[in-house]
């Protein structure tokens, strides 16, 4: 009987028990938040580029032979005028000699000629000849003076070319590698040049912006090109290895059209090049700084990513989030995104945690500011074995 209690007893207890309904309060996560302000921001992106020098000339031979001397070596740094290569002179040497005897042969037969036409007018002047002697003899005349003009024509391109057997450098610059040497036969028909001259004091930076980075480049700098490139700031160099050329550039040119295969026009930016670091043919990145006032930044770890699209989450009166899509500009420091649609100024947006947040969740919203001083005091907690409250 006394056993019959105690199980009825326990019994009851345990039904007691099941009956005690266990509650929880769901309390909001404290979390940071800002409010979005206009502010200024420096920043730049950069192009892939290739460097040309400011001029580079092919050395093409103009007339045939064989070449008997290469008076430069590749590398070589050659002035305007100077010369390069050496041709046979030799048949250009005996045209010349040959056209010159020709143009003597000829002046002769004009001087002998005049003195015939003028013994003819003093003849007619006496009625001795006819008029149509007279005729015949300035026709003559005429004749030897134009055999002179074609001699003295064939002479002239006969020196041309005996000068072209010396082929000089059209401006100062650097020579670079040369496919002929001593001996080899070459002519103004040979698809490959002899050597191509490179004005590397200045050196030309090509690269290419997209149609909308080409206007937002003009509309933030005067709103027409010419008025974008005079107002441009200085551009900068990264050179293959990774470092920044010493010297700025300044953009001089933007092409008239765009691409149509690519979508982009070319931008050429020019930078002086005094210690000749910078050679024809090089490859780097144009780097080009934007300057901008008024614009709204939002640290990048305070968004959320999904397809492609960045998301913010904005703080509503009554403490809930938003989940809200913003759009950014293709510029950005690693740190910050450029918003261009979906914030304004006033907005306070969810500084941290945001990759747990739910649309329409509840927070309780600090500052920045009482963050900071709550992880200060969380770490004055654990250097004074508060472990309570240094976790909490």
């Amino acid at each position: 009987m006394k056993s019959r209690f105690i199980v009825i007893a326990v019994c009851s207890l345990l039904f007691a028990s099941c009956g005690k309904k266990e509650t929880k309060t769901f309390k909001a996560p404290e979390l940071a938040v800002q409010e979005v302000q206009l502010s200024s921001i420096h920043l730049s992106n950069s192009y892939p580029a290739s460097i040309r020098g400011k001029q580079d000339v092919e050395i093409r031979p103009q007339v045939a032979g064989f070449i008997t001397k290469v008076c430069v070596d590749e590398g070589a740094a050659v002035r305007k005028g100077q010369t390069l290569f050496m041709i046979d002179p030799t048949q250009y040497e005996a045209a010349f000699r040959s056209a010159k005897a020709a143009v003597a042969n000829a002046d002769a037969a004009v001087k002998s000629q005049e003195i015939i036409f003028k013994n003819k007018q003093e003849l007619n002047k006496k009625a001795i000849i006819s008029d149509y002697e007279l005729a015949i003899a300035e026709n003559t005349l005429a004749s030897t003076k134009a055999q002179l003009a074609a001699a003295q024509a064939q002479l002239a391109s006969a020196r041309q070319n005996l000068d072209f057997t010396s082929v000089k450098s059209p401006s100062d610059g650097m020579v670079n590698t040369i496919p002929y040497r001593l001996g080899s036969l070459v002519s103004a028909s040979i698809q490959t040049p002899l050597t191509v001259v490179s004005d590397i004091t200045e050196m030309h930076i090509y690269s290419s912006l997209s149609e909308k980075e080409l206007l937002e480049l003009i509309r933030r700098n005067g709103g027409s090109q010419k008025e974008a490139i005079a107002a441009y700031p200085a551009v900068k160099l990264e050179l293959s290895d990774g470092s920044i050329y010493t010297y700025e550039g300044k953009i001089e040119t933007i092409s008239g059209a765009i691409d149509q295969s690519t979508g982009a026009a070319t931008v050429r930016a020019s930078f002086p090049n005094p210690e000749q670091i910078l050679r024809s043919g090089g490859m780097g990145n144009l780097i080009i700084p934007y300057d901008m006032d008024g614009v709204i930044l939002v640290p990048q770890s305070a968004t959320v990513e999904i397809q492609d699209k960045k998301f913010v989450y904005i703080l509503q009166s009554d403490n809930t989030v938003k989940y809200t899509e913003i759009a950014i500009s293709n510029l950005e420091n690693g740190k910050f995104y450029l918003v261009t649609e979906g914030l304004k100024a006033g907005d306070k947006i969810v500084m941290e945690g945001v990759q747990n947040l739910k649309d329409g969740q509840a927070i309780q919203p600090i500052s920045m500011e009482q963050k900071e001083a709550n992880y200060q005091q969380a770490l004055q907690d654990q250097r004074d074995g508060n472990i309570a409250t240094a976790f909490n």
